[in-house]
């Protein structure tokens, strides 16, 4: 091997190796080194903080043990993100607890961090707002293994010793309990706020959930016409790469206008950057990953519901296709499903093939559908986005051996 042909190889390696660090970021912004590409991203942080600055506003913090990348989605109120699994509840429940663990030792038990919470719940302003905790109840106790399980899987605690689903399983004054290491500065690290929840003052607190969310990310813009250009290209690139698709109805008039002149470019460079493919349409734009490595839900996939999402993508793709502005009740989709489970039951699991299921199967393949940016609801009713085309399929073409063996396609006996 030449040494040009050696640097020209090296090189190769260090660009693919710096997507992956990307990647692994955009998938995971908050890791420690544990995470088998923390290394990669140490390595490529002088490279990688510079880059997701000047495309996307984002901030990447890299220290010894851990990486952050202060990620802050375009749309705060897409009420498809989240933790899966989490609700209203557990969120309070995770926030109480994030502030129990600032304060606590460098280890914490189960039933110490719970008892801390119950405490904590007692406070007038929760009961006010009609929030209780109490852990006589095995669901109560759940939501709180849930959250604990959370920060283990982010690094804020690691699980020393103990078992989480006896203590959930049984009476909390005879319970298995859990101990844990806490990780103070992963812990510190999971807010991506721009200021903390903390600093408000009873005269500029915000009054309602809305307000506090924009306050709490709004970032600081000089105002000048270059500052407003770079706004609105951090907007695009943030949706970009965190959104499945960008869909030009629904930017406002001077972001599409912006995006008209600049898509090509804007995509061509993140997906440069991320290892991705740019697919652009009429209708929008999306940067895919041939590996789907970068989808919070996979489709198709195995299991249940990734099969009746599939089933119930195709059907409606179906009805796009035929009648584009059509919109589909949600009990059509329901009888789409029953009559899936008969024809296709015996690979499905049990529950899901009992008579009145299909209501809630229905719900769950239309919620995994909307966060693919594929369907949208209006009125109890469902819009089918002109991404979902990708899962009609056509009327088959049987061909005779003779034209198969002209196109090169060999037949097998």
């Amino acid at each position: 091997m030449t040494a040009r042909s050696l640097e020209s190889t090296l090189a190769s390696h260090r660009i693919a190796e710096r997507q992956r660090a990307l990647r692994a970021l955009l998938l995971r912004p908050l890791m420690t080194s544990a995470d088998p590409d923390f290394v990669a991203v140490r390595s490529h942080a002088d490279e990688l903080r510079p880059w997701l600055m000047r495309e996307t506003g984002w901030v990447l913090h890299v220290e010894r043990d851990s990486a952050r990348l202060f990620k802050r989605p375009t749309d705060l109120l897409d009420s498809t993100r989240g933790v899966p699994g989490f609700d209203r509840r557990r969120y309070v429940l995770l926030s109480l607890a994030c502030a129990v663990l600032e304060r606590a030792e460098a280890q914490i038990t189960l039933k110490s961090l719970g008892d801390e919470l119950m405490r904590m719940a007692a406070d007038p302003a929760l009961a006010a707002a009609g929030f209780r905790f109490a852990l006589d109840q095995a669901h109560e106790r759940r939501d709180l293994v849930h959250v604990c399980r959370f920060l283990v899987g982010s690094g804020a605690l690691a699980r020393v010793t103990g078992d989480e689903e006896a203590f959930v399983n049984q009476a909390y004054s005879q319970s298995t309990d859990a101990l844990y290491d806490v990780h103070r500065r992963t812990l510190s690290g999971l807010l991506a706020c721009v200021r903390g929840p903390s600093t408000y003052t009873d005269e500029n607190e915000p009054k309602d959930l809305d307000a506090r969310l924009s306050s709490l990310a709004q970032e600081p813009q000089l105002d000048s016409a270059d500052a407003h250009r770079t706004a609105l290209r951090h907007a695009l690139a943030r949706r970009l790469l965190d959104d499945p698709v960008v869909y030009l109805d629904e930017l406002d008039a001077e972001t599409r206008e912006y995006f008209a002149g600049q898509r090509g470019p804007l995509a061509a460079r993140l997906a440069e950057a991320a290892d991705l493919v740019v697919e652009q349409r009429a209708e929008g734009v999306a940067l895919i990953d041939p590996e789907g490595e970068l989808s919070d839900v996979q489709l198709p996939a195995e299991g249940t519901l990734s099969h009746a999402t599939l089933l119930v993508a195709e059907y409606l793709a179906k009805q796009l296709r035929a009648e584009p502005a059509r919109f589909v009740p949600e009990p059509e989709i329901a009888l789409f499903v029953r009559r899936a489970a008969d024809t296709f039951g015996r690979y499905w699991r049990k529950a899901e093939r009992e008579p009145g299921s299909e209501n809630a199967l229905a719900r769950e393949t239309l919620g995994e559908l909307e966060k693919l940016r594929l369907i949208s609801f209006q009125d109890g009713k469902v819009r089918a986005r002109p991404a979902l085309a990708r899962y009609a399929l056509g009327e088959p073409r049987v061909r005779s051996v003779e034209q198969l063996s002209l196109i090169g396609t060999s037949v097998l006996p």
